[in-house]
C-alpha cells in the first residue's frame, strides 16, 4: 500500500487545490473516519487518513462539472508523484456513478475502496444528523437517531444508503459502521463547530 505521498504533502495539496471551508471540513471528516477504519482493520492509519483526505482533491474544480470529477485527481495525484494504488484507490469512490461516464462500469473490489466510499457517503448522513438536532451538535446525535434516519431515505436523501452499505462488503455489518462514523466525528466535534 504505497502511496508516495506524505500526511503533509497531502495537507499541502488540499490547500494548494481546495479553498471551499464546506469541502475542507468533508476531506477532514472522511480523513478521521478512514483512520478509525484503518484502526479496527490493524492498518496504517496515516496512510488511510491520507487516502480520506485527499478523495475529492479535485471537487472545487469539478462541482460544476461532475463528469470530471475523479478524472481531474487522477492528473493532480500523478504530478504530485501519487502511487498507482493511491490514484486507483481515490477515484475508486466515483466508480458506478452515472454522472462519470469513464468510470459508470467500473465496480469497486477491495475493503479499502468500499470503506472509502461508504465512509465519505456517511459523514453527509452524520452532519445532517447533527443539523437537525435543536442544539445542531455531533453529541446530541445518538446512534439509535442515526440509525432511524439510515432507513428514512428522505432524510438528506442525497446520502446514497447503498453506498454506504458497501461498508458489508468489507466485512463491518452496518449498525457496527454507523457507530464507528459517529463516533469518529464526535471525537472531533470542536473541529467542526458541530
Amino acid at each position: 500500500m504505497e502511496l508516495n505521498i506524505t500526511y503533509k504533502q497531502a495537507q499541502d495539496l488540499v490547500n494548494k487545490y481546495i479553498s471551499n471551508p464546506i469541502t475542507k471540513i468533508h476531506l477532514r471528516e472522511s480523513e478521521v473516519l478512514m483512520r478509525s477504519l484503518a484502526k479496527k482493520f490493524g492498518d496504517n492509519e496515516e496512510e488511510w487518513g491520507i487516502i480520506g483526505l485527499l478523495h475529492d482533491i479535485d471537487w472545487d474544480m469539478t462541482k460544476d462539472n461532475p463528469v470530471e470529477h475523479c478524472i481531474k485527481a487522477q492528473s493532480i495525484l500523478k504530478e504530485n508523484d501519487g502511487s498507482d494504488f493511491l490514484i486507483e484507490t481515490i477515484i475508486s469512490h466515483g466508480y458506478g456513478l452515472e454522472e462519470i461516464p469513464q468510470l459508470k462500469e467500473k465496480q469497486r473490489s477491495t475493503i479499502i475502496q468500499y470503506c472509502l466510499a461508504a465512509a465519505e457517503t456517511l459523514t453527509g448522513l452524520i452532519v445532517s444528523s447533527a443539523l437537525v438536532q435543536p442544539d445542531k451538535k455531533l453529541q446530541s446525535v445518538s446512534l439509535e437517531s442515526l440509525k432511524k434516519k439510515f432507513k428514512n431515505k428522505a432524510f438528506a436523501a442525497k446520502c446514497n444508503r447503498d453506498i454506504i452499505l458497501e461498508c458489508e462488503k468489507a466485512n463491518i455489518p452496518i449498525d457496527e459502521f454507523l457507530q464507528i462514523g459517529l463516533s469518529s466525528l464526535q471525537n472531533i466535534s470542536n473541529e467542526l463547530g458541530l
